[in-house]
């Protein structure tokens, strides 16, 4: 992972993890904002904006992720991104 300047750590409550929609849903929001975004699971880090990325950290209800923005926009991004994946993408589980 790159030296990010803001990162948080969030684990992924629904019930079918980082899928397609949710991968989809993520990578929009990451792409609003002026900063890098990568998102690291056991060791592998991906850029936030690709949906099969994400999609290929496999993560599943109940793991970690680590979410890193570097740019103006990092803080607000983070927190974001944060929000997203602990209110479930949406989703109702």
């Amino acid at each position: 992972m790159t030296v990010m300047d803001e990162t948080k750590r969030v684990s992924i409550v629904n019930a079918r993890g980082l899928h397609a929609r949710a991968s989809a849903k993520f990578a929009t929001e990451a792409g609003r904002y002026e900063a890098l975004v990568e998102v690291s699971k056991d060791g592998v880090t991906v850029v936030g904006t690709s949906i099969m990325g994400l999609m290929m950290l496999g993560a599943a209800k109940g793991d970690d992720i680590e979410i890193g923005a570097k740019g103006d926009d990092a803080f607000a991004a983070v927190e974001a991104l944060t929000a997203i994946v602990s209110n479930r993408f949406g989703e109702a589980e």
